[in-house]
């Protein structure tokens, strides 16, 4: 299979790094929590000193669910808490009833005695599972608001509610579906005994509404009498907790996402938390069932240390693990009034008053209990479906919920004008209006509140660090930047440190000096730009000038910054067709030829009016290179060839480069004859070096830059410079040696690739093979110079001449720069350190890319070398050296300024987890040049185990070990960094190619946000109902989403599958496919019919604008249910187990739970 695949890991992770204690206890005694929230939008809400609280809220109660089978990792208590508990109430009654609370997140309780104490003991018989159910209790309460384990957060006071005692009933009741106005659509069943991928979700699921109440059942346990509280000025917000562990045992496992800092009394320095002791593992096949009430053995937390008070722990909700079906939106069923009491001085919830500097209201959640881990994580087995549900997946934070919530926040323009406001999710829709500094569409970072010192930076491990796409095309309703000529005299810079004119220089002295905003330096305004002061200090025309008003602009650069001192020529454009016997065979010469003809009137030009200035040449190659005059005063094209590769020359000076528009009849006429005379060729072997060699010396020799097409099918094995050999050894792949296939097996590639950068030259390959290549080696010259390297394996014309053509199509027209230079400076405190991304380095700061086109970005990481400050917060400003496509020699600046803090509770407010995980995925996909693949997923592991228990150490309230607290902004992170340890790069199934593994590594190095959001995490829309305006709301990425009567659409990035359910209507089928019948599909089809139907149109406008989004054409591949490719399709399920090994989601939070709390203790 040729597919770039999502393959899971197999091996467990790292060791704890130096920096945490060494772990004191048995690593399988408690499961693990969810380390990953992506960030939600903006946090201005999240002010220093507020408090973010949740409203109360009543619902009607959920039904309690089966048995659940379960597994070692002892059972699991999630807690979601909105803020850690309040010490400002007086202390309850040592024998105070269990206390009915309306929380926004219910909790659960799924722990109870263990008749098996071995880790993998075997299953219970049936009369033990009934004694296992009959001790336990059902409590029912109030629903609340909030979705699945998380929801939004408002601001309100706590709410005491009346107290409650909950009945135990006899025996467990069954699991009812939910009462819906709205019948969901048929479960997804499990089919004939050899297709095991489908079955996994219990048959009473029921549809998740991300947007409506989510039914749960709460109660609060017995609560000990605290220490005295210190006074509070202001009431903290209340908790969310949802609990899952069994009835007389001690707490367990919980996880929980927090809206508040930890707190305490003066001092900001946070002794670590202390752990209850944990019971022994229970079995996993202990079925548990949900149970409200008291902690049976619940000890009051320990009095810690100052500046903690000891208290109870957080009140407990109870909620039912619920089942999500295929449809996740659905209207929410009947709520009860909500009731809001004003907060009384007794009362269950202690808290210690905030502490300085970490404000009240942060952030974190709390979700429900984890399966089992898989292979590599020491788990259990799968579970029968038949014997009892798993762990409810909705419990767990769901990317879909995160994405959704973010567009219902963002319904007016991003203004850029607020240092430190981190931007909405780039799965967002939204205008930018840049207001002084640069779009996301052009920068986003992994934090908008940095660190102010090294120490905090490295306690914390969150990677600082920006992506930039200095070219970015932007919406039609956004203005592209200005382009600011200052005349021969050029742009306006520092004296010191040559940052350009940005809104962050200061003028002084009624407007004769400026203070840069990265050094501190003074420098004199030159006479002509000198403008006076306003009474705020501002100039008067700060506003008609963009360099003074604006995030982003362009300078028109002079010949002081011309290569030479002298200003470019055009760019040209030379074609290198390989003409070996694949080539022809395949149709890929006579397709490209023939679609040359018309791609020459589409060269990218700045004026839509004017011609095109980019000149063009043509070369065919196989052992030897074919030149050809195309010089317009010819009757006919004339071939020169070269048959010395060892010493590569360009045998013509005049008549190879030539415009378009004054040869195109000769043009013509050579493309037309191409085929022809290759039509016979019996010539296998092709040469590769000596091909990118000419096409150098003709650029040197018209003393231009411009771009390379080299259109090549197989290994260059010919004798020539560059010459290969096949090296792919399927032994090395898991082994210390692997690394080595990732490298060039030839340095002369490397050198090659230098010289190109030197002249401009960009080369994008385009590469047509039936068999190893050597990817890692063709690559280097593409990756190097900026370019594109595009792969059509097992190259049929019928089936991929439109993704090829329209991948070239859009290859040719897009906007680019030539011989780019990219610098990137920053404020005193900070500085880049590493860059990621296609591009040559010839010293330490310095960004050199032949070509630069709009899809690529390049990531900067950033280090501290000094203290930075809050009140100046971070500057950077990206500044790029280009020449246009028209040869214009220009220069775009972006700045960008963001917060500093010196809490780092500040810090994990405003991360973005889409940027952290962009950042992750390229140092893990360059570090396996020179480390074992599994070395590098156990690294990243470690790291993001890091930034959770510096979290949990340092701004989470006081709490049991057994908890998992997320920060909110990155309740994601543990299913995105999966879906990056799960990829085919860090842990390839059987049928991946190394070639495809080279080509993904370096594909996905100079990607953006959106990109390696969408390929980590694709996008699965059901197709059920299609309304024109908007697309249907999203599924997550797991079989149990998928119904056997729908239709489903998955996008990758690179792939476009529809998923056809063998039990689909027929009316879906007949609007689709034009056919009622399931068997009649046909599974080869690229492309679906035009029918005449509102449904089938839709669909293929949606098509068509996800293809509009991508830098790839996406081929469509229609998979049927229970058919062979739909092994492919379930790779991009990234949620669910993959077949190479890697971790289902559930599992993968079980994991970073035991990493966590070996670093905690």
């Amino acid at each position: 299979m040729n597919v770039n695949q999502h393959t899971p890991m197999a091996s467990p992770y790292g060791q704890p790094q130096p920096g945490y204690g060494q772990p004191t206890y048995a690593p399988l005694d408690g499961g693990y929590p969810a380390p990953y929230a992506p960030y939600n939008g903006p946090a201005s809400a999240y002010q220093p000193g507020a408090s973010a609280t949740r409203p109360p809220d009543l619902r009607t109660p959920h039904p309690v669910s089966a048995p659940q089978p379960y597994n070692q990792y002892s059972p699991v208590r999630w807690d979601m808490q909105n803020g850690p508990p309040p010490m400002t109430q007086a202390p309850p009654s040592v024998t105070a009833p269990a206390v009915s609370q309306p929380y926004n997140q219910g909790a659960m309780n799924l722990s109870g005695p263990h008749p098996y104490p071995q880790h993998y003991g075997p299953p219970p018989t049936m009369q033990q599972v009934t004694n296992q159910m009959t001790g336990m209790q059902i409590g029912s309460g109030p629903p609340t608001p909030a979705g699945p384990g998380y929801g939004k957060y408002v601001s309100q006071p706590p709410v005491a509610p009346p107290t409650q005692l909950l009945p135990r009933p006899p025996t467990p009741k069954p699991r009812l579906p939910r009462s819906r106005s709205d019948t969901p659509p048929p479960p997804y069943q499990r089919p004939a005994p050899p297709q095991q991928y489908y079955g996994a979700p219990p048959p009473s699921q029921q549809p998740f509404n991300s947007s409506g109440p989510l039914p749960l059942s709460r109660s609060s346990p017995l609560l000990p009498p605290p220490l005295p509280p210190p006074s509070s000025p202001s009431p903290p917000p209340p908790t969310r907790v949802l609990c899952l562990h069994p009835v007389k045992l001690r707490p367990r496992l919980q996880v929980q996402v927090q809206v508040g800092s930890r707190s305490g009394s003066g001092s900001t320095g946070v002794p670590s938390l202390r752990s209850f002791p944990l019971p022994d593992p229970l079995p996993r096949s202990a079925p548990l069932r949900p149970v409200p009430g008291p902690d049976a053995t619940s000890a009051p937390l320990p009095a810690q240390t100052a500046p903690y008070h000891a208290g109870p722990p957080p009140p407990r909700a109870q909620m039912p693990p619920t089942s999500m079906a295929q449809a996740n939106h659905l209207p929410p069923g009947p709520q009860a009034p909500q009731v809001l009491q004003p907060p009384r001085s007794p009362g269950p919830l202690q808290q210690p008053p905030p502490q300085p500097g970490m404000p009240a209201g942060y952030p974190h959640s709390a979700f429900g209990q984890v399966r089992g881990p898989q292979p590599g994580y020491a788990g259990p087995t799968p579970v029968n479906p038949t014997t009892g549900p798993q762990l409810d997946p909705d419990a767990i934070p769901s990317p879909i919920q995160v994405i959704e919530d973010d567009k219902a926040k963002c319904n007016e323009p991003f203004t850029t004008g607020v240092r430190g406001q981190a931007p909405p999710l780039v799965t967002t829709n939204f205008q930018v209006k840049d207001q002084g500094n640069a779009s996301p569409r052009f920068i986003r970072c992994t934090a908008y509140n940095m660190p102010c010192t090294a120490d905090m930076a490295k306690q914390s491990q969150v990677p600082l660090a920006a992506v930039i796409k200095p070219l970015a095309t932007l919406p039609p309703d956004e203005t592209p930047p200005y382009l600011v000529d200052h005349g021969e005299t050029g742009p306006i810079r520092c004296n010191r440190c040559k940052a350009y004119m940005c809104p962050y220089m200061q003028f002084i002295e009624g407007g004769r000096r400026f203070q840069c905003g990265f050094c501190s330096c003074v420098t004199e305004v030159p006479p002509h730009y000198f403008q006076h002061l306003d009474h705020t200090g501002k100039r008067v025309d700060c506003y008609d000038r963009p360099e003074l008003s604006l995030g982003s602009y362009e300078f028109l650069a002079t010949v002081d910054y011309c290569k030479n001192n002298k200003l470019p020529q055009p760019p040209a454009f030379i074609f290198l067709i390989d003409v070996s016997y694949n080539a022809v065979k395949s149709g890929m010469v006579s397709i490209v030829c023939q679609e040359l003809k018309t791609l020459l009137d589409y060269l990218p030009r700045e004026n839509p009016d004017m011609d095109s200035v980019v000149r063009v040449g043509f070369v065919t190659y196989n052992k030897v290179l074919h030149f050809y005059n195309v010089k317009g005063s010819l009757a006919q094209p004339q071939m020169l060839v070269v048959s010395d590769v060892s010493d590569m020359f360009v045998p013509l000076l005049d008549g190879f480069l030539v415009n378009v528009n004054d040869s195109r009849l000769v043009i013509e006429s050579l493309l037309d004859q191409i085929p022809e005379m290759f039509a016979d060729t019996r010539e296998t072997e092709t040469v590769f070096g000596p091909v990118i060699q000419a096409g150098l010396e003709a650029l040197k020799a018209a003393d231009c830059a411009g771009k390379l097409f080299v259109f090549h099918t197989s290994l260059p094995i010919a004798e020539a410079p560059g010459k290969l050999k096949n090296r792919e050894d399927k032994k090395l792949i898991g082994t210390d040696k692997e690394k080595s296939l990732f490298q060039p097996q030839a340095s002369f590639y490397n050198s090659l690739a230098k010289d190109c950068v030197a002249q401009g030259c960009c080369v994008d390959l385009f590469l047509f093979p039936n068999q190893y290549v050597d990817v890692a080696t063709l690559g280097v010259v593409p990756v190097s110079t900026g370019g594109s390297v595009y792969k059509y394996t097992y190259f049929q014309a019928q089936s991929d001449q439109e993704r090829f053509l329209n991948d070239l199509r859009r290859d040719i027209q897009k906007p680019v720069g030539f011989d780019a230079v990219m610098r990137v400076r920053t404020s005193t405190g900070i500085r880049a350190t590493d860059f990621f991304g296609s591009f040559f380095m010839s010293n330490t700061t310095d960004v050199e890319l032949a070509g630069l086109d709009c899809d690529k970005a390049i990531t900067v990481e950033f280090k501290h070398d000094d203290k930075l400050s809050e009140e100046t917060g971070a500057l950077m400003q990206c500044a790029v050296l280009y020449t246009s496509c028209s040869g214009q020699r220009r220069l775009r600046i972006h700045n960008m300024a963001v917060n500093c803090c010196s809490q780092l509770a500040d810090l994990y407010r405003n991360c973005e987890t889409d940027t952290i995980i962009n950042f992750f995925s390229k140092y893990a996909f360059r570090g396996i040049l020179n480390n074992p693949t599994k070395a590098v997923r156990d690294t990243l592991v470690n790291q993001c185990a890091q930034i959770l228990a510096c979290y949990r150490k340092n701004c989470a309230s006081p709490s049991s070990a057994g908890q998992l607290i997320l920060p909110e902004c990155m309740k994601l992170l543990p299913v995105y960094l999966n879906c990056v340890l799960k990829s085919d790069v860090l842990l390839p199934g059987a049928d991946v190619s190394l070639d495809d593994r080279a080509y993904l590594r370096q594909l996905i190095s100079c990607m953006d946000v959106a990109e390696t959001h969408v390929f980590f995490y694709p996008r699965l829309l059901p197709l059920t109902k299609l309304e024109s305006g908007s697309l249907p709301v999203a599924v997550r990425d797991s079989e149990e989403r998928l119904s056997k009567g729908g239709v489903y659409l998955l996008e990758t990035g690179l792939h476009l599958f529809l998923w056809v359910g063998a039990s689909a209507q027929q009316e879906l089928l007949l609007n689709i496919f034009g056919t009622q019948s399931f068997s009649q599909i046909d599974p080869a089809t690229t492309s679906l019919p035009v029918l005449e139907n509102p449904f089938s149109q839709r669909l293929r406008e949606i098509i068509e604008s996800f293809r509009a989004q991508r830098s790839r054409y996406m081929k469509l591949m229609v998979v049927k249910q229970e058919d062979r490719a739909e092994l492919i399709f379930r790779h991009f399920l990234v949620e669910d187990k993959s077949a190479s090994g890697g971790a289902s989601y559930v599992d993968f939070l079980c994991h970073m739970h035991k990493e966590i709390r070996q670093l905690l203790s």
